[in-house]
């Protein structure tokens, strides 16, 4: 009995910090979006009307669906040009806009209902907050890999084959597959069962 106590409190210690706390805090905040959104959708309607809300939301999924399909296409353009080439499809350059993932995510935030949904898409799409966001969230992300492991995503997963290779000891396990088309005969040592 103890054995499980003792295993389950060191599960819970060794889970990564704040964990917990992200998932009670990020329910809450989808709540509360969602409640702020309904709030201003209600506003909008009592001041302009109801017709103006739906051409408004109507609106935000049409555009949201035309910026997905253009930076899709944009996308697909990039990587078949890059094969035609026969190089590697490479990494748009500060000039291009860097990329589109920053488009697609406001595209999409178009599309969801919503004027504070759309107001956030309208941050990216518009390129000098586009280009405030992409660096923020670079400089973020960057602090994360660097005390996550170092070095591209190759070498994580390169990393992670060595770990599944190797026992908690650290010695490696030898193994050879020997496959077999026809199922094993019975042993003679085995008492046999009658029929």
């Amino acid at each position: 009995m103890t054995f499980g106590a003792q295993e389950q409190q060191q599960t819970l210690n060794s889970r990564p910090p704040g964990r917990g706390r992200a998932r009670r805090l990020v329910p809450l905040g989808v709540a509360v979006w969602a409640v702020l959104e309904i709030w201003l959708l209600v506003l909008v309607a009592g001041a302009a009307g109801g017709l103006t809300v739906f051409a408004l939301l109507a609106g935000g999924v049409i555009v949201g669906s035309y910026v997905i399909k253009r930076a899709g296409r944009r996308a697909w353009q990039r990587l078949s040009g890059s094969f035609q080439q026969g190089a590697a499809p490479r990494a748009p350059q500060d000039g291009e806009g860097g990329g589109n993932a920053l488009t697609m995510l406001g595209g999409l935030l178009l599309m969801v209902p919503g004027l504070i949904s759309d107001m956030a898409g309208l941050l990216c799409l518009f390129p000098p907050t586009r280009a405030l966001i992409r660096r923020t969230a670079e400089r973020k992300l960057t602090g994360y890999t660097a005390q996550a492991a170092p070095g591209t995503l190759g070498d994580a997963f390169q990393q992670a084959q060595r770990a599944r290779m190797r026992q908690p000891d650290g010695k490696v396990v030898q193994g050879e597959v020997i496959r077999e088309d026809r199922p094993p005969s019975p042993r003679t040592d085995d008492p046999q069962l009658p029929r």
